[in-house]
Formats: structure tokens, C-alpha cells, sequence
């Protein structure tokens, strides 16, 4: 356990001398909403970037890909906004769940968009986004999920 936190903090601590907060390469955090889980972002060019979400509801978990577009926000240093969109694939057991049948299992495939604010922080390599994310389900349980909205805090590379 001693050898797992000293390496954590020597990562932190050289990715701390090495990152430029204002364009960031890589950034991993955590991801709260009514989904909760893990975030990581990592840009193809100055302006796009691929996100991925590891999320769990209804005691299940849902995997998503993105592909976003960012753009200074109210020509504010470091505050973004961005768009894109993506795809994803869920599985989760429909027991405790009002709208489920208590036997079924479900799987879904479907597509997501997402539109959202970011800042980097200057003086620590910490990222916070607030952003929507809504969802259709194509394949499976197929419906309109409009309440993909999250807080995520991520840690810069």
C-alpha cells in the first residue's frame, strides 16, 4: 500500500511540473450526476477531443464514447464550452427500478450528445466541467433519456 500511494504522488507531482492547464492533453477524474463513474478526456488537436464515461445506475453500468468539439467560452481564459457526440452500450438488472419488469435484465446499445462548460485551473492541474448528456437508446430497452446531466472534476496530465 506504501509503494501504490508514493508512486500516486510522484505522478501527481511530475504531471503537476509538466502540465500547461490551458491546453491539456489528458485529464482523468470522477463523473457525478444521477450516473456516477469515472471520466477521461484526451485531445486529437487543439480543438477535439475524445471522452470516455464508465458509469453505474440501476446496479448496472454504462459504457460512452465521445467525440467533442471545444471553444473558448465568453472570452474568458481557460473557461470552454463544447459539444459532441457519441455512442454507447449499458447493461443493468431492472430489480428496485419503478419503470423495470423486477425479472428482466437489460442490455441497451444506443447513442448519446453531450454540451458542456469546462475550466482548467491555472494554478493546479484540476479540471471541472458541468455538462448535459442525453442519450437514446436504439437496441434494447429503446427510449429518450434526457437527464444525462453531470459535475465532473478531473485530474490533469
Amino acid at each position: 500500500m506504501k509503494k501504490l500511494s508514493l508512486l500516486l504522488l510522484t505522478v501527481i507531482l511530475v504531471g503537476s511540473l509538466i502540465v500547461n492547464a490551458q491546453d491539456y492533453k489528458t485529464a482523468i477524474g470522477v463523473r457525478g450526476g444521477l450516473a456516477n463513474g469515472l471520466t477521461v478526456k484526451h485531445f486529437v488537436s487543439k480543438n477535439a477531443a475524445f471522452e470516455g464515461i464508465l458509469s453505474t445506475r440501476w446496479q448496472g453500468f454504462n459504457i460512452t464514447g465521445l467525440y467533442e468539439i471545444h471553444k473558448q467560452a465568453f472570452d474568458t481564459d481557460r473557461l470552454n464550452w463544447y459539444y459532441g457526440a457519441g455512442a454507447h452500450v449499458g447493461f443493468w438488472d431492472g430489480s428496485n427500478v419503478s419503470w423495470a419488469d423486477d425479472n428482466e435484465s437489460y442490455s441497451v446499445i444506443g447513442i448519446d450528445g453531450i454540451l458542456g462548460l469546462e475550466y482548467n485551473f491555472k494554478e493546479i492541474p484540476i479540471n471541472i466541467s458541468l455538462d448535459w448528456k442525453p442519450a437514446l437508446n436504439l437496441v434494447g430497452y429503446s427510449g429518450f433519456w434526457g437527464d444525462g446531466g453531470a459535475l465532473s472534476v478531473r485530474y490533469i496530465f
